[in-house]
């Protein structure tokens, strides 16, 4: 039966006992001559039912007690067979609710990945399970609403990771506080809007992995090294001229071999940055490297495609100048790679948003399929082969330009549209950002076009 089913009819049958239980006193008080003490009296036993009845009610209304199934008719009887309802349904919840939680505690003690729950605002431990507290040197319960920077946190590298946030990229690498040994990583992911589910893994074996995958690329490209120079010292001693039937072959030989090299040392290159942590701090005037990065593209171009520089920024960068340069160079040289003749590469150093600085170079060349650019700065990650041997790529020049901003604590952003073309830019902080002397002014005449 509904519930407003139910109560309609005990209003009404409470209603027709009430005036039946009425009628029969004023009855009886006119018989015996005291129809007002009759009423009284009558008025008294129907309030001390009714606070008999609602005092039953609270006193069950308590959780710890049950109320047992009501027979019955009337408003209290119907108002009591809803409470049992309710607390029949309610304590099925809840027995389910902690069957869920028994088992979702279950698996999260169980997981081989440590966890930790912390308060965004005060960084307070929340909770933790068995992996994070072998991991991180946790003691259960003291642990437990302690700012987690008294722990391995206190890294000013974590706490920066953690104070801005970062949910997109883990940080990796570190030491963990019960063995220096142990290499671990952590990603923040949004637990609620007050609390962040830190989550701990043991990376040892994938570091020692990516260690010895290093020291192999780096050996085996420093000991190719050797074997290049010859084949190019022998290489050069041949004379198309003097065998014209192995011209062709030769200077294929050559192209190849000159490529190889390439690929060997943006090999070494790639080695270098990953192995490093931190590079010289150093002023780098953007005027001279504007021209500079103008030139190689002219010489690289040959005269095939319109380039041109824009320099609205008006200030310098503080960084590594050899590797920015590097980084630099590789997006003009796949800009001229990659676009037809004819065509025109834009190389523009402006001002964004937040005090920082971007370094653009946007091209007139085939673009690139929106399915690609996801994974273009992984390393040998061609879009179109053919195209790319062609052109001379290796498949490593992105790859190197992302460790160098990595390095720099900038990023790289790639606009692109087939046909069209594409826009590679170095979008650095205003950390990395230093007011142009008056020296570092316009350049040369044969520099960039400076536009005010």
């Amino acid at each position: 039966m509904s519930v407003s089913i139910l109560l309609r009819l005990a209003w009404r049958q409470s209603l027709i006992r009430l005036l039946l239980f009425y009628a029969v006193a004023i009855g009886l008080g006119l018989w015996l001559g005291e129809v007002w003490w009759a009423l009284g009296l009558a008025t008294a036993v129907v309030a001390a039912r009714a606070y008999w009845r609602l005092y039953r009610v609270l006193r069950f209304l308590d959780w710890r007690k049950q109320l047992q199934t009501v027979d019955g008719q009337g408003l209290w009887a119907a108002l009591e067979t809803l409470i049992h309802r309710r607390q029949t349904e309610n304590r099925r919840r809840g027995r389910r609710l902690v069957q869920l939680l028994r088992a979702y505690r279950q698996a999260a003690t169980a997981m081989p990945d440590g966890a930790l729950v912390i308060g965004r605002r005060d960084g307070r431990l929340v909770w933790f399970n068995k992996t994070a507290r072998h991991l991180l040197g946790l003691r259960y319960p003291q642990a437990l609403g302690q700012p987690l920077a008294d722990t391995f946190l206190a890294q000013p590298r974590v706490r920066d990771w953690l104070a801005a946030g970062e949910t997109d990229e883990p940080l990796t690498d570190l030491p963990s506080p019960v063995d220096p040994m142990v290499r671990i990583s952590l990603r923040l992911i949004p637990y609620s809007s007050s609390q962040w589910l830190v989550v701990v893994r043991d990376v040892t074996k994938l570091m020692r992995l990516e260690q010895v995958r290093r020291d192999f690329v780096a050996n085996v490209s420093h000991e190719l090294r050797t074997p290049l120079t010859v084949v190019h010292g022998y290489l050069d001693m041949i004379e198309p001229e003097e065998h014209p039937e192995l011209a062709v072959m030769v200077e294929e030989m050559r192209r190849q071999s000159q490529r190889m090299t390439q690929l060997v040392e943006d090999l070494l290159t790639l080695s270098r940055l990953e192995a490093q942590e931190s590079l010289p701090e150093e002023p780098l005037a953007m005027a001279p490297m504007l021209v500079t990065l103008r030139r190689e593209a002219e010489a690289l171009s040959q005269g095939r495609h319109t380039v041109r520089v824009e320099d609205t920024a008006g200030c310098d960068l503080t960084g590594s100048t050899k590797e920015l340069h590097s980084a630099f160079s590789n997006l003009v040289s796949n800009a001229i790679r990659y676009t037809p003749t004819g065509g025109s590469v834009l190389i523009r150093f402006e001002r964004v948003a937040g005090g920082g600085v971007r370094l653009a170079v946007q091209d007139t060349g085939y673009g690139i399929p929106e399915q690609h650019l996801p994974r273009i700065t992984e390393r040998f990650y061609r879009v179109s082969t053919s195209r790319s041997r062609e052109s001379g790529g290796t498949g490593l020049g992105l790859s190197i330009v992302k460790h160098v901003l990595s390095l720099h604590q900038a990023r790289l952003e790639v606009e692109s549209e087939v046909g069209r073309g594409s826009t590679f830019a170095c979008v650095f902080g205003p950390a990395r950002v230093r007011m142009r002397g008056p020296a570092g002014g316009r350049g040369t005449d044969d520099g960039p076009e400076v536009v005010s």
